[in-house]
């Protein structure tokens, strides 16, 4: 099979030096992550090879590709016109290996896959089932958790793609949005004042203990959803399943927020947010990222998949 360590492509201003497309590699590191020690980690080579690898890179150009401040770099008009160039030929590469690859072997390996828990895990799951059926050698390892862990995990090459909610910070990830939205609501004892409402608005949580899921709650779309009452939110617990949050909130810690998942759970009540709260999710993954065979495949799958299902199959 040919590796792509043996593709090269003449760049150089002085004629005779060739860009191996391992050092691209290297340049498109830095320039998503802006930092020489994050794109080092994220590569898994020491910062002073990673630096030295892309000062060489702007002798051979003959051209500075990054402005260089105390904390971060920025990619000069000569680096944004490198970085397109550079995720063309890369692409290219890809493609050239894959063409060269055995047709006939079937697809095979692991695809490692996060997700939260979201109505739309469960358009996932039917993605994942349908593209088993036609490749029955793929396996796959699910790994729970909320965005920031899954996030992480991509970050650190442990996970190939995520199921996360939006908003997304389109400059470091592609990705699929899922055709439905997830709703807000409190799941409340049913033997709470609560129970008997159609609908929860801010004031009248403001005397209750709530249990939200864990991170920056100002920023949230939870403490957003709050107002101007989001200093009354009397927060007792927070946690990233909802299935644990919700064994507190049987043992009346508190009012669970959380999304509408198709569960059902003794002695507590899902009541709608009021005004209404809604999120998207997507299915995403680094951008730049060289998958294998198989998980390109499967992301190819999921999009056709997407384009094509109907509400009627929710």
């Amino acid at each position: 099979m040919l590796q792509q360590q043996y593709f090269f492509v003449i760049l150089s201003r002085k004629g005779d030096d060739l860009v191996d497309l391992r050092v691209l590699n290297y340049f498109l590191a830095v320039a998503r992550e802006e930092n020489f020690t994050r794109a080092a980690q994220t590569l898994h080579v020491s910062q002073p090879t990673l630096s030295r690898q892309i000062a060489q890179l702007e002798d051979e150009l003959g051209v500075s590709l990054f402005t260089r401040g105390r904390h971060h770099v920025l990619l000069t008009d000569a680096g944004m016109i490198l970085k397109r160039r550079a995720q063309e030929m890369l692409s290219l590469a890809e493609m050239t290996r894959q063409d060269l690859a055995q047709q006939d072997k079937e697809l095979a390996g692991k695809i490692a896959i996060g997700s939260g828990e979201f109505q739309s895990t469960r358009i996932l799951s039917q993605i994942i089932a349908a593209f088993s059926k036609q490749h029955p050698l793929v396996e796959y390892e699910i790994y729970s958790g909320n965005a920031d862990n899954i996030r992480n995990y991509i970050e650190q090459g442990l996970l190939d793609i995520g199921l996360m909610a939006e908003p997304i910070d389109i400059r470091k990830y592609d990705f699929i949005p899922m055709p439905i939205k997830e709703q807000w609501g409190a799941w409340v004892r049913t033997d709470s004042a609560l129970s008997d409402k159609v609908r929860i608005e801010p004031e009248d949580l403001v005397r209750e203990r709530l249990i939200i899921a864990a991170g920056d709650f100002v920023r949230s779309s939870i403490g957003r959803w709050f107002g101007e009452r989001r200093g009354q939110a009397n927060i007792v617990a927070a946690g990233n399943l909802l299935y644990n949050e919700m064994m507190l909130a049987e043992s009346n810690l508190g009012v669970v927020l959380g999304i509408r998942l198709n569960c059902t759970y003794d002695g507590l009540r899902f009541i709608p947010l009021y005004p209404t709260l809604e999120i998207g999710t997507v299915l995403a993954w680094k951008k730049e990222q060289v998958f294998t065979p198989t998980t390109s495949a499967f992301l190819a799958f999921a999009q056709e998949y997407k384009n094509v299902i109907s509400n009627d199959l929710l």
